[in-house]
């Protein structure tokens, strides 16, 4: 599927994601022209979704992290499109996963402290539609969180 140079390509930009072309190329012996076309290559065959900034909430004040595991009431038509079309809109809400199983979502939020949190809580989440029950996490600690994959 890859070859040795794409692994290459990805374990540096992995590591680095602002690494310029220039540099990336030179160091998998490559011209900066080779280095762009294999670039967009793992672009335009998915490989490569983009490039993002990775923020820390804490340093903005957002020092509470919560996960809340969603069950929703499947006896509606509807109910999953209207759940997450609704969650989306609450700009706390950082990610949204579906699930097999007991707990059909999740959800992951951050506030600025635990009087934000509950005002979140009480004004947004629970007047989402269809919640059958609702379970919160916080987060306590950050033990591990790897976004790098053994290529």
């Amino acid at each position: 599927m890859l070859d040795d140079i794409s692994r290459s390509i990805l374990r540096y930009l992995q590591n680095d994601p602002t690494l310029a072309i220039p540099e990336l190329a030179d160091r998998v012996n490559l011209t900066a022209a080779q280095a762009t076309r294999r670039l967009d290559k793992l672009t335009e065959e998915g490989i490569i979704k983009g490039q993002e900034a990775q923020i820390n909430w804490e340093a903005l004040g957002f020092t509470v992290q919560v996960s809340l595991r969603i069950t929703l009431d499947k006896t509606a038509t509807r109910a999953f499109d209207e759940f997450q079309a609704a969650a989306r809109e609450i700009a706390e809400v950082l990610e949204i996963q579906t699930f097999l199983g007991r707990v059909d979502v999740r959800l992951s939020l951050v506030a600025r402290d635990l009087n934000h949190y509950q005002q979140v809580y009480r004004e947004q989440i629970l007047t989402l539609p269809h919640i059958a029950d609702i379970e919160a996490l916080m987060t306590v600690s950050e033990v591990k969180r790897a976004e790098v994959l053994p290529i």
